[in-house]
């Protein structure tokens, strides 16, 4: 240890990742809001993954639905039952378009993480996730006002039934701040957390092996087999953690938009 550690003091050896890996340089119009970099592009190669792979699987559908029509309507009847109908019951069709672009978008963005010449998930820049929650945000403010009325909203809200009223100038303004912020922030800020730190244990992974396997002297290159099977586990636990994060921030989703349109909570 103490050797590796020398060596990264000397400039040479092991670097270790660094939060700068999340703020790319520029390399196309610098300075304006068109501006193109790393994470940019990646998010674009995703967007238009999901666009391929859908219309792909959609223009020879039949009746006898070949594999990558199957792999599709698997993936589309996963969030329908599993997300959609079990969380908003009779209100699942009416909110299934989004949920089914939220998971597939989260999704797609979050696995570039471990896709060769990519490898950063798009979502680990906290932009995207927050257009993503800004959108839920929006939609179940404006379906529970929609139905109730703003009034009646706010009181189904802020104002549990069967609560001692002394009680609702503590339990108000906490409700208040879990709908106005809490929701919409945690659903972008557990998303970003959790891709942050899955891209920077790859690359100390994959960087440690690197280093180990090229620079390091001695019986320390023993290590560089310690280094590949850490990479790959943590590979295979990323792509469990890509999809587990579009589960989540989906169901969390739905969950809010049921919450929204329910009588009572």
């Amino acid at each position: 240890m103490n050797q590796v550690l020398a060596a990264s003091g000397e400039g040479g050896g092991f670097s270790p990742p660094s939060i700068g890996e999340f703020f790319p340089a520029a390399f196309a119009f610098e300075g304006t809001p068109f501006e193109m970099n790393r994470i940019i592009l990646v998010r674009l190669i995703a967007t238009a993954a999901i666009v391929l792979l859908f219309v792909l699987a959609a223009r020879r559908a039949s009746l006898v639905p070949g594999r990558g029509q199957n792999m599709a309507e698997m993936a589309l009847d996963f969030v329908r039952v599993n997300i959609a109908e079990e969380t908003l019951g009779h209100n699942a069709r009416r909110f299934l378009p989004m949920l089914t672009t939220i998971f597939f978008a989260v999704f797609f963005m979050n696995i570039t993480g471990v896709v060769p010449f990519l490898n950063i998930a798009s979502t680990s820049l906290i932009g995207m996730p927050l257009v993503l929650a800004a959108w839920v945000y929006v939609m179940y403010l404006a379906v529970g006002m929609r139905k109730f009325g703003v009034g009646g909203y706010l009181k189904n809200n802020l104002f549990p039934p069967g609560l001692p009223k002394p009680l609702y100038g503590l339990v108000t303004p906490i409700e208040a701040l879990q709908v106005f912020i809490f929701r919409p922030a945690t659903l972008a800020l557990r998303l970003t957390a959790n891709m942050i730190a899955g891209h920077l244990i790859l690359v100390l992974c994959f960087g440690a092996t690197h280093f180990f396997l090229l620079e390091a002297g001695g019986a320390l290159k023993v290590a560089t087999l310690l280094g590949i099977a850490a990479g790959v586990a943590f590979t295979l636990f990323e792509i469990l953690v890509a999809l587990l994060q579009a589960y989540i921030f989906t169901l969390l989703s739905a969950v809010y938009l049921n919450m929204a349109v329910e009588e009572e909570h």
